[in-house]
């Protein structure tokens, strides 16, 4: 049994690899073609080596992605051959019974999710950062659109409202704005610099180029309007730099902890936090769905085949592994606009393919 054991996993590692060589060759190619087009820009320094090391930093968040439908597609292609060339009807014969084979195959899903995860949370989001500070390099500088990041901080009875423009290609912050409001809810002070870096100590920001106003209410209901000017300004603040970083990536390429840290922190200031709890929950279930593909695949194995049958179950596979990523998709966005439970919207997808897969094994394996 342990060389029947053997067997099946070498062939399904070799396929699921084939398979995702080939989907990781396509998104390079398309990646590259879209990014052609801001190579040798006027006014930018962004070449066709920059072009080519931003999306070779991308490829980890698309095998992260891929991963559940790769292993899907790979496997059915072994066991749908495996019951083609009739070597499964031996496999059977030798003692490989329903339940023997779903835990074989149960057993190398749990190292699909484990290699799903590994990818996801620390492999993906140190790609991807370095991929920001490439395009920062080569372009001059990265935001996140028209109006930057904001990020909200409350201290005591007074709250902050801090907007970030962008961040160059050294990791400095460009741009940056900072609003103080009172208990009231009125406008305290504004302090706007050109560019900012991070305490040493990690106790604040170092601000440089500042221009700071400060309002201040009289007794007789006068305000006071004071302007000041100071080339360098230290300004207490508890925002890190993995909460700017998550303000301006977007939540898919953060890590769970990352994301669980700036949740809290949202929530601690009041802020809406359902599009990141969702995207905190689909990192803890994502690759628990590898598990489900194995399960899928399985019914293959007992199905017969004529000469050439292979191509249209691997094609159905094809498809089902494109449906459960639209329907995860679906099930964010729907979750978002509803305000469902996040940990359900996230864990929904996975049950319903759950709840196919061991139909579709009790169906077609154990009644049959």
């Amino acid at each position: 049994m342990r060389t029947i054991r053997r067997f099946i996993y070498r062939e399904v590692v070799v396929s699921v690899a084939f398979v995702t060589l080939a989907f990781l060759a396509l998104f390079f190619f398309f990646d590259l073609v879209d990014e052609l087009r801001w190579v040798g820009r006027l006014g930018m320094g962004y070449q066709l080596t920059h072009a080519l090391l931003f999306v070779a930093l991308g490829l980890p968040q698309h095998l992260y992605e891929l991963l559940p439908i790769t292993v899907l597609i790979g496997t059915i292609f072994v066991m749908a051959r495996l019951a083609q060339s009739s070597e499964f009807t031996i496999m059977r014969t030798s003692g490989l019974g329903p339940w023997r084979a779903l835990s074989t195959l149960l057993l190398l899903g749990c190292a699909f999710v484990a290699l799903t995860f590994a990818v996801g949370d620390y492999l993906a989001p140190i790609s991807e950062r370095a991929a920001a500070l490439v395009k920062a390099r080569g372009q001059g500088q990265i935001s996140t659109g028209a109006t930057g990041a904001w990020l909200k901080e409350r201290e005591g009875d007074h709250s902050f409202a801090v907007n970030v423009g962008a961040i160059d290609g050294n990791g400095r912050m460009r741009g940056v704005r900072v609003f103080e409001f009172d208990e009231r809810g009125r406008i305290a002070s504004t302090t706007t610099a050109e560019q900012a870096e991070f305490a040493d100590s990690g106790a604040g920001w170092n601000l440089q180029q500042v221009q700071r106003t400060v309002f201040e209410q009289q007794t007789d209901g006068d305000m006071t309007v004071t302007k000041l000017q100071e080339p360098r300004l230290l300004w207490q603040t508890r925002i890190s730099p993995d909460m700017v970083a998550a303000s301006l990536l977007k939540p898919d390429k953060m890590a769970t902890i990352e994301l669980f840290h700036y949740i809290r922190h949202l929530e601690a200031n009041g802020q809406a936090a359902q599009r990141y709890e969702i995207e905190f929950w689909r990192k803890v279930f994502y690759p628990l769905s590898c598990l489900v593909m194995v399960v899928l695949s399985l019914p293959f194995a007992y199905l017969h085949f004529r000469s050439g049958g292979i191509a249209g179950y691997v094609f159905g596979g094809v498809m089902a592994g494109i449906s459960f990523f639209l329907l995860n998709n679906v099930f964010g966005f729907a979750g978002n606009l509803q305000n469902w439970s996040p940990w359900l919207t996230a864990a929904a997808p996975g049950l319903i393919y759950s709840v196919l897969s061991l139909a579709a094994f009790g169906w077609l394996v154990l009644r049959r």
